[in-house]
């Protein structure tokens, strides 16, 4: 075990032997941290959360009570081998979230970037990957071998199939099921996931340029009614656009995917 001198731990909660503790964090009470855990710096474990699993939770991370990270996933090929969950910094994971440990037929990690909320009873499956500054709202739910790119909001009671991609800056809105990929900066919402915009207000308040976001208008609308499958639709976006956003559309779209994408309402 190794616990940084600065560290509090109250006496109530269990560190197992092997964990680390890093410089200035702070550990509640009745808490339980694994042998394989190691915390950053100022990371914070409020009461009666549990961080176990071979873990690794970023600088200024904060756990709130009840939160369970770090557990076996919930896969029944899962046969107990050795994976890993990693935490990036500064995120907060709210009561009742849960984040669970990669598989061998996953890659074996589960990936979480920086700055992001996973509020009350959120859920990231196994073989997740999650970007940086990503907001997964209240009893939101990332199956399993998901991949969420940067700045992506997911709402209340939504739930995000297996292998799906949600591109960057998209916005999945409250008690929606998502089944396929979404490209970045689309907005999606209704009981079974309509792509039905883009997401406007996450590009404004990012101050993305009205050139910018004139020329993402004009693309989502040739995805919609232009003529041909909606790939070659994609090709001729790539061809005739010079908005780095709308190429970033169209490098998604044609990429590698193991579910087909969400198209135009």
């Amino acid at each position: 075990m190794s616990i940084a001198p600065s560290a509090q731990i109250h006496p109530s909660a269990v560190v197992e032997e092997g964990a680390r503790i890093g410089a200035d964090c702070r550990v509640g009470p009745f808490c339980v941290i694994g042998p394989d855990v190691i915390l950053g710096e100022r990371v914070e474990i409020k009461s009666h959360a549990v961080v176990t699993g071979w873990t690794e939770i970023g600088d200024e991370t904060v756990i709130y009570p009840f939160a369970v990270v770090g557990e076996v996933p919930q896969d029944l090929k899962y046969d107990g081998e050795k994976s890993r969950l990693i935490v990036g910094k500064r995120n907060r994971i709210r009561e009742g979230a849960t984040l669970n440990l990669g598989t061998k037929g996953g890659g074996g990690v589960t990936r979480v970037g920086d700055d992001c909320l996973f509020m009350t009873g959120a859920h990231v499956g196994h073989d997740a990957v999650v970007g940086s500054r990503v907001v997964m709202a209240n009893q939101a739910a990332l199956a399993g071998h998901c991949i969420v790119e940067d700045d992506v909001i997911i709402g209340g009671l939504s739930g995000v199939h297996q292998f799906v991609r949600l591109g960057r800056g998209a916005i999945v809105g409250a008690v929606t099921m998502v089944t396929n990929d979404v490209i970045p900066y689309g907005l999606v919402q209704g009981p079974r996931g309509v792509l039905d915009g883009l997401n406007l207000v996450g590009l404004k308040r990012r101050g993305v340029g009205r050139e910018d976001i004139t020329a993402l208008r004009a693309a989502f609308q040739m995805l919609k009614q232009g003529e041909g499958a909606f790939q070659d639709r994609a090709r001729r976006l790539g061809d005739e656009s010079d908005s780095e956003y709308v190429r970033e559309i169209v490098r998604f779209i044609l990429s590698d995917s193991d579910r087909s994408f969400l198209t135009p309402s």
